[in-house]
């Protein structure tokens, strides 16, 4: 079962009063600072192995139906009853929310990419790969001139200009929108239970940057770095984003941040995934010094992360009498150093 503990997280007045600042920032005009409302909520105990394994479990189901061989079976008596973005029309924001019985925790599971890169291809792999280019890249998965850009906004040698940067990723970035609804659907449809958000992938920075707008607890496997998104995004930044918390390993280069360059296994499939700071705290494995993994995107996936790492005791956390690393923020990490950004004209 999932053990829960008391954290806090900072929730904004009301959704209407996160957007009228996010908006004004966008305009760039000066907004009294928000009135981030301190809580306690109980979420998920990230300091539990057998927890993590269960959440982990949980982003692998968000790929597939439960009528599916890869689909895992959880413990307890889960539901998953409420699912979204399955329509054969819909090509795009997917997964399912899993809830106790007595509904007292939902679970919101957010499906990563679906692409050949990652795993399985299927409908939502193009809009996958928009989002992914739009939100990790330094500006517009500008890579070389062989590349099809995602927006306008290269100006040639490292430069990119800031505003085109920004209009295009709140524009053209199709799956935040889309949660932050799903989201409000659900405290209306939950509004006494305890709400988490989960993903892996470009699912766990969708999580993320949802929970950081709601102030709602986020584990989030294997995500590239969300951090300058939310800044491009200009999402109000909360007084602390403790209350999320990001698993990865050592030898996975998209959460890593290295699966960049033009002969990368990354940008030879047409991503451009080069940011690698994340928000909130990072439980970091490093499985290439104590497993002697190579560094390898096979190892992104989910299904590796469960079979491979979870599923077993972390031994170098078991000598100093815990379950998993210990989970701590990314101080002083840069994303994109080499570009410059301004007012660069067409």
């Amino acid at each position: 079962m999932v053990e829960t503990k008391r954290i806090t997280s900072y929730k904004p007045p009301s959704f209407d009063a996160h957007s009228r600042a996010r908006i004004r920032s966008i305009r760039h005009v000066p907004s009294a600072d928000l009135l981030w409302a301190e809580e306690e909520v109980l979420g998920p105990n990230v300091e539990s192995r057998k927890t993590l394994l269960e959440l982990a479990k949980m982003t692998n189901n968000a790929y597939v139906t439960p009528e599916d061989s890869a689909w895992y079976k959880l413990s307890g008596n889960w539901t998953h009853d409420y699912k979204f973005g399955w329509e054969p029309d819909t090509h795009g924001f997917r997964g399912y929310v899993f809830a106790t019985p007595d509904n007292s925790t939902v679970v919101l599971s957010i499906k990563g990419t679906s692409a050949g890169l990652f795993g399985s291809g299927g409908p939502t792999a193009k809009k996958d790969k928009i989002n992914d280019n739009l939100l990790f890249s330094c500006c517009c998965a500008h890579i070389d001139w062989t590349w099809t850009t995602v927006c306008g906004c290269y100006r040639g040698g490292w430069k990119c200009n800031q505003d085109c940067l920004e209009a295009a990723l709140i524009e053209d970035s199709l799956f935040y929108p889309i949660g932050t609804n799903l989201y409000n659907n659900l405290t209306y449809m939950y509004p006494e239970s305890n709400i988490w958000i989960i993903g892996h992938s470009l699912g766990g920075a969708l999580a993320s940057l949802i929970g950081v707008t709601f102030g709602t607890p986020v584990v989030a496997f294997e995500s590239p770095g969300e951090k300058r998104a939310s800044q491009l995004l200009h999402l109000p930044s909360p007084p602390s984003t403790h209350h999320v918390t990001h698993v990865y390993h050592t030898a996975d280069p998209i959460a890593m941040g290295t699966c960049n360059g033009i002969l990368s296994s990354c940008a030879l499939s047409g991503y451009a995934m080069e940011t690698r700071c994340h928000l909130g705290k990072s439980i970091v494995y490093d499985t290439v010094s104590n497993l002697t993994w190579s560094v390898d995107i096979r190892t992104h996936g989910i299904v590796s992360v469960i079979d491979n790492l979870l599923s077993k005791p972390w031994l170098p956390s078991q000598e100093v009498g815990r379950e998993v690393p210990i989970a701590e923020p990314e101080t002083d990490c840069v994303d994109c150093y080499s570009w410059e950004y301004g007012d660069f004209p067409a």
